[in-house]
């Protein structure tokens, strides 16, 4: 409203550019989404206003949102939503306690919040297709953990007694099920299930959060067209009967895996860092 803001230029280059699509369960974060000018996308069971997206409208998969997480609303773009983007647009997506950064700094605390995150397409994107988080290691798992509930994985893999060895497989079979990760590539498509069993048994990192930004509706619809078959054949296997939250949520934790491995095979790809925030916290007045 007002142009005279040095902040106007930004949140117009923003809104022209780049729509970032904020992943809540929490109603009472709608003004404070609306003041960094992202998009509400309301998840879960709680009542959200009508100035929400979720995922409960048109064609979804809203019911399985307990298992599969934020890609309840991802089906419900996909099928639902993306058509109405420009083609010109950066689609990005993040999460109340999980944002990307505005540079390409190191965090700097005593900055405000509205300040550090992203606010405006970077110029060094444009020779990119593909923003992914940055990586997080699985080779720093404590010892402790590892007695606790690895004891079997070790068995399965004992060159990961070495901390270079403690691979994503690894660290899926600890904290998953032994043998889960590996029961789900083999019904991945065959053009990928190689190279994705390469990858999880050759890297100790992967691309955080299940969250990316991309500047083409043609590859996220390739994306959502490999992790939904994908991960509908996983049912077949795995089914709903799940408990606890390392296994009710498997879904949602081996799409996180193989976000990374797709995007970096078919893409252009910028890493790009990722803050922890509960937006909740924050006085944005």
């Amino acid at each position: 409203k007002d142009k005279n803001n040095p902040r106007f230029k930004d949140i117009f280059f923003l809104m022209k550019n780049l729509k970032m699509f904020c992943i809540c369960v929490h109603n009472e974060l709608l003004p404070k989404l609306k003041h960094i000018n992202y998009i509400p996308v309301g998840l879960g069971d709680e009542k959200f206003d009508s100035e929400w997206l979720t995922d409960k409208s048109g064609e979804n998969i809203s019911e399985k949102n307990k298992y599969y997480g934020e890609y309840t609303f991802h089906y419900w773009f996909w099928k639902n939503e993306i058509k109405k983007i420009k083609d010109n647009d950066w689609i990005g997506f993040c999460a109340y306690r999980r944002f990307w950064m505005n540079e390409m700094k190191k965090f700097d605390e005593n900055k405000k919040f509205q300040d550090v995150t992203l606010s405006k397409v970077p110029k060094i994107w444009d020779d990119y297709e593909v923003i992914l988080g940055d990586k997080i290691e699985m080779n720093h798992i404590r010892w402790i953990k590892i007695i606790k509930y690895g004891k079997m994985s070790l068995i399965r893999n004992p060159k990961a007694i070495f901390r270079k060895n403690q691979n994503i497989r690894f660290q899926f079979d600890m904290f998953h099920g032994n043998g889960v990760l590996d029961r789900a590539i083999d019904v991945l498509d065959p053009k990928d299930r190689s190279d994705f069993k390469d990858y999880v048994n050759s890297n100790c990192s992967y691309n955080q959060g299940n969250m990316f930004i991309c500047k083409s509706k043609e590859l996220i619809v390739r994306y959502y067209e490999a992790i939904f078959n994908w991960l509908f054949e996983c049912e077949k296997i795995f089914g709903f009967d799940l408990n606890g939250y390392a296994n009710i949520r498997v879904y949602a934790f081996l799409a996180e895996r193989f976000l990374p491995f797709w995007f970096n095979k078919y893409a252009k790809c910028l890493e790009w860092p990722i803050i922890f925030n509960d937006l909740r916290k924050e006085n944005l007045s």
